[in-house]
């Protein structure tokens, strides 16, 4: 269950949305404008080298040989 008033509150009041607005919106773009599904971090080179590691290249025609 939502809490619409509290939605609400924070669309009319911290982003500025107003009513009609704010009843228009997608459940997912309401959770956008929230700060929800926001991109991960980019990908680090310990990362890199754990996916590396992981799935070492097979010796392809692109490898660079």
């Amino acid at each position: 269950m939502f809490d619409w008033a509290a939605l609400m509150r924070v669309a009319l009041s911290g982003l500025g949305l107003r009513p009609d607005q704010f009843w228009a919106l997608t459940p997912a773009e309401l959770a956008l404008m929230l700060g929800a599904g926001r991109a991960p971090a980019p990908l680090g080179r310990a990362r890199l080298e754990e996916l590396r590691a992981a799935y070492p290249d097979q010796g392809g025609a692109d490898d660079g040989t």
